[in-house]
Order: structure tokens, then C-alpha cells, then sequence
């Protein structure tokens, strides 16, 4: 099980979370022009590559807040890297 470390709450277990997805990924910018094929291309096909993504994910049974890691996704090492709002 993993454990991921919230901004705001610190280091918890990730039953607490759902992943957003790749944060790279951009919606498109005009969604009703979309074809069929390219909605499914973006809802579907994610990079999915091997190593260091950065990652959305919202801490849904916690502080509710959506916050960016690094997650390396052959060893599932976290790394935070957003910090703290002031």
C-alpha cells in the first residue's frame, strides 16, 4: 500500500485518495468540436510511461484538496512537489 504525503494533512495511506491522472494531460480547449475518436483518445489513452510522472490526486476523505507528486511508477518512490499556499 502506498502512502502519500498530503500538503496539509502529512503522510497518509492511499485508500484516502483517487488519482486525478497524468498532470500533464490538457482537456480540450473547445469540447464540443471534438470527434467521437478524440474524446476517446483523451478519456483512454493515457502516456502511461515508464519512470517519473507527475500526477494529480485529490485527497478525498482527508482535507478534500488536489495537489501535484512525482511518482516513479516502477518503484512507486512520491515525491511532493508542491508546496504549501501561503
Amino acid at each position: 500500500m502506498l502512502e502519500i504525503p498530503c500538503p496539509w494533512c502529512g503522510l497518509r495511506n492511499e485508500n484516502e485518495f483517487i488519482c486525478g491522472g497524468e498532470a500533464q494531460r490538457k482537456r480540450p480547449a473547445d469540447p464540443d468540436r471534438e470527434t467521437d475518436e478524440a474524446w476517446a483518445d483523451y478519456l483512454y489513452n493515457n502516456a502511461n510511461p515508464k519512470g517519473v510522472v507527475t500526477e494529480w490526486w485529490w485527497h478525498v476523505s482527508g482535507c478534500t484538496l488536489w495537489f501535484k507528486i512525482d511518482r516513479n511508477t516502477l518503484t512507486h518512490e512520491i515525491t511532493p512537489i508542491e508546496e504549501l499556499p501561503e
